[in-house]
């Protein structure tokens, strides 16, 4: 659930309400490391909490975001003059005037520039109620679920003792079966299919997609055409994928944009310099597939190489070390 506007991002943190899930925190600032170090002080509350539900087997459970945002470099829109920060207002689109908060309402759009207004009430009526439970409908295959119906992750874990053993049943039979449970639970007032699976010795919940929120891969791919290539072409890209083989590492993943925000900052806030970079030019394109792959292919070979060519470099410049030794040896004693 999105509880902030895009537009009020904070790099100062403050002991204003922060989302569900998200942890509360005690600053320390210091001018070495500012503003990279957080101390973290309670953990996470709970952004959901219920029952999961298999059959006649029933736990307690609560759910936490997987995800958090609170480390992003966060900025709010101020007033240049002044530095102080800037408040947002509704204003009418026709007239201009300022809209106070008693005089707002949700409308709906039936044609440009028309609108139908929903009362409050009205959706409250249509509104799903919670009944607080992730009721197991089936178990899927893993593999089956497309993964474009990714949503939201959730790390489900027993809310209390009382429910540990009936939750380490479902979690270890789900282990056995390598199926995914899709679930049904309700979450700020709509309903969501959840798919949970095992994750060390707990839950993982990912709300889904329905399909009215996915577009048609057809819009997009039905104009790229498949020109026939010739088997080297495949041979030599084949090549080149094996010399990027690896596996999935998380931890190498680095945010270069965050971290030269966090620099810039930092030097913004010491009254220090801030260095602009040209952009580079970018490359043209490529005219010719054929050589781009063989270049490509050579690039990842070149370091082999020239680690053999300094190598016997090296090896020749000690033989020339040796013979040039032995020969004064040699003229000494000839002395």
């Amino acid at each position: 659930m999105d509880l902030q506007m895009d537009l009020q991002m904070d790099l100062q943190p403050t002991m204003r309400q922060r989302p569900l899930g998200t942890k509360t925190r005690n600053i320390r600032w210091s001018s070495e490391n500012w503003p990279k170090t957080l101390e973290i002080g309670m953990a996470a509350r709970a952004y959901w909490k219920g029952s999961l539900k298999l059959s006649l087997v029933t736990c307690p459970v609560q759910l936490y975001p997987a995800t958090t945002a609170a480390e992003k470099t966060r900025f709010h829109l101020i007033n240049k003059e002044t530095g102080n920060r800037l408040k947002q207002q509704m204003v009418d689109s026709e007239t201009g005037d300022v809209v106070e908060g008693d005089l707002k309402a949700r409308g709906y759009e039936l044609r440009k520039g028309e609108y139908v207004e929903v009362e409050k009430e009205e959706l409250e009526a249509v509104q799903i109620e919670s009944n607080h439970t992730i009721d197991i409908d089936s178990f899927v295959p893993k593999d089956e679920i497309d993964k474009r119906y990714l949503n939201h992750p959730y790390y489900i874990a027993p809310d209390g003792k009382a429910g540990v053993d009936a939750f380490a049943v479902i979690r270890d039979a789900m282990k056995d079966s390598d199926r995914v449970a899709l679930a049904r639970i309700v979450l700020t007032n709509r309903e969501h299919i959840i798919a949970i699976e095992p994750l060390g010795n707990g839950l993982l919940g990912t709300t889904l997609r329905y399909p009215y929120e996915l577009r048609d891969e057809e819009d997009y791919f039905d104009g790229i055409r498949s020109p026939k290539l010739t088997k080297d072409m495949i041979e030599l890209a084949s090549h080149i994928l094996d010399t990027k083989a690896a596996h999935f590492d998380p931890s190498k993943f680095k945010d270069e944009y965050e971290t030269a925000l966090k620099t810039l900052v930092r030097r913004k806030a010491a009254g220090k310099p801030v260095k602009t970079v040209e952009r580079e030019e970018r490359p043209s394109n490529v005219i010719n597939l054929m050589d781009a792959l063989k270049q490509s292919l050579k690039g990842r070979r070149a370091p082999a190489k020239r680690t053999s060519s300094s190598a016997r470099h090296r090896t020749s410049h000690r033989r020339s070390a040796r013979k040039a030794h032995r020969s004064a040896a040699r003229h000494r004693k000839a002395g």
